[in-house]
């Protein structure tokens, strides 16, 4: 799980009306996952990777699953994954190759988590990350970036030779980032989000450790002759209330004005509450900006995705797997935990031709509470933009073999977080080959009841005060009705709110004592829009 901190209970579970579903022709594929393993490859989760040849080059991460909850079992020495791995998917086959013979600075940085990572050619590029340095005899978050020659250290690792000659290193503040994303749009390298976290996590927010979000999409460019790296640092574009996030999902994107771009799917945590963003930022070489209708409801940590683009349809496909997310179905109600738990959801996100978003939910589900932490890696061998993105439209076969997902942490329950001794969670070294399959006649995907109006309405309580927080979103200033009514259909309340703005609206209303725990219906209405939730408050 990528690095947290303290979130305050929040016992509120809020249950949407059923789903409607999208008709089986809309939906322009279906997903199959299967299960592999490879013996002796271990469990790993938050790592880094490169490709090569169909083999993949694993470095850093956790051995172990949920940090806990106490200081000093909490991103423990023995979790660090002190080994480079060398994986053949296709043979099953693995190498490895301890880290001890590099320089105490590599083996520091390369022994992290959450650090950010992009491929360029034979070179892998990491940046940052979290854990405890031997160096400096405390957790930090490293301010270094590191190249790697994957095909040379691959090679090196399988044939038993040395692997000192394959690293190179540099040291700049600005690449003191853990939980954030590195990717490039052309000739422009973007890191994006994250943050700078320094000291021993505690779940109390005492004083044993500082934290300080980037707040920033940091820009640089890189020249690489294979022996001198030079670093031109770009003006950062820095935005404190919408690239306040971390633990999140940026991935490739070809727009709708077929350029590349990026998109950072949620993240955590809000400015105003500890839950995560629903909102999404879309980024490409002229700015960025929020996209202004569009909410995600599920999938909200880092987990294994795979983009797909169909020049046909103009369609962008982003598929999530799992993971982490405050929203997750049960028997066909959407339901919104504001603990954040562990999910099963599979879900894409599309983007049409004229930039318009919608979430669906697929009928397939990870096969347990997999996916934080993991990654999709893509098929050497499928046709892809420059920028990673996968072609959808040159699939021959009606299934075609994506990528795989290896690794993340696997949950033997949806919250484990306020509970964790370790053992509830572990890191998974199961490997799924992901297919993606045309023309399915299979059941159908199903939209996201949400999609229907742009409120991206939330609920969550304002612990110990005996009140709820209602947070909506309006086009522009409008008379906003609130009903909040009881599990038999009484009316609890009526509002009425007339001081509303464009944009974000926050509204807090007392409604519960310490007798009047149960269900109530919650209704939002404006003159065109209607959003309805079940709530299970438990003062």
């Amino acid at each position: 799980m990528k690095i947290d901190f303290y979130r305050v209970p929040l016992f509120l579970c809020l249950i949407w009306l059923p789903f409607q579903v999208a008709h089986a022709q809309t939906d322009p594929f279906q997903i199959k996952i299967e299960p592999f393993s490879i013996p002796g490859l271990p469990g790993i989760q938050s790592f880094a990777y490169g490709i090569n040849e169909g083999k993949w080059l694993i470095l850093g991460g956790r051995l172990d699953g949920l940090h806990r909850r106490q200081p000093f079992a909490s991103f423990d020495i023995p979790g660090h994954n002190k080994q480079i791995f060398v994986v053949d998917p296709v043979l099953k086959q693995k190498w490895s190759v301890s880290l001890s013979t590099l320089s105490p600075a590599l083996q520091d940085q390369l022994g992290s988590t959450n650090m950010e990572f992009q491929q360029e050619g034979n070179f892998l590029y990491i940046i940052g990350g979290y854990g405890f340095s031997d160096v400096s005899g405390t957790r930090v978050t490293y301010d270094k970036l590191t190249a790697i020659d994957v095909p040379g250290l691959m090679n090196a690792i399988v044939s038993g030779e040395p692997i000192t000659s394959f690293f190179r290193q540099i040291t700049h503040p600005n690449f003191a980032v853990t939980g954030g994303y590195l990717n490039k749009i052309y000739n422009t390298w973007y890191l994006v989000g994250g943050q700078k976290f320094n000291g021993n996590y505690n779940p109390m927010g005492n004083p044993t450790y500082t934290q300080e979000y980037t707040n920033a999409i940091r820009k640089f460019t890189l020249t690489d002759d294979g022996i001198s790296l030079n670093i031109n640092h770009l003006p950062f574009i820095v935005d404190a209330n919408n690239l306040h996030r971390r633990d999140f999902n940026v991935t490739p994107q070809i727009m709708p004005d077929g350029q590349e771009g990026l998109t950072a799917f949620s993240g955590v945590f809000q400015t105003s509450a500890d839950i995560p963003y629903l909102n999404c930022v879309n980024i490409d070489s002229s700015g960025y900006e929020v996209h202004p209708d569009f909410a995600q409801y599920y999938n909200h940590y880092h987990c294994a995705h795979l983009p797909l683009y169909s020049a046909s349809s103009q369609e962008m496909h982003t598929v999530f797997f799992g993971g982490i997310a405050q929203y997750y179905e049960n028997q066909g109600n959407l339901v919104q935990d504001n603990n954040i738990p562990f999910v099963k959801t599979i879900a894409r996100v599309t983007r049409n031709s004229n930039g318009q978003m919608t979430e669906f939910k697929l009928p397939v589900e990870m096969p347990g509470y997999l996916g934080s932490g993991s990654e999709l890696i893509l098929n050497p061998e499928v046709s892809k933009f420059e920028n990673e993105v996968v072609k959808f439209d040159d699939f021959q076969n009606d299934t075609t073999l994506a990528g795989y997902i290896f690794g993340g942490i696997s949950s033997s329950a949806p919250n484990i977080f306020f509970t964790n001794t370790g053992a509830e969670s572990s890191a998974s070294g199961q490997i799924f080959k992901v297919f993606v399959i045309k023309n399915a006649a299979t059941a159908s995907h199903q939209l996201n009841p949400q999609s229907k109006n742009n409120l991206q309405f939330q609920v969550f309580s304002n612990s110990g005060k005996g009140s709820i927080n209602l947070k909506f979103k309006l086009g522009k200033p409008e008379i906003v009705k609130i009903l909040i009514s009881d599990s038999n259909g009484k009316q609890v309340k009526n509002l009425k709110l007339e001081h509303t703005q464009a944009g974000i609206n926050t509204f807090e209303e007392e409604m519960i004592n310490s007798t009047s725990a149960g269900v109530y219906i919650i209704t939002i209405q404006t003159k065109t829009q209607t959003a309805t939730q079940k709530i299970v408050f438990k003062p």
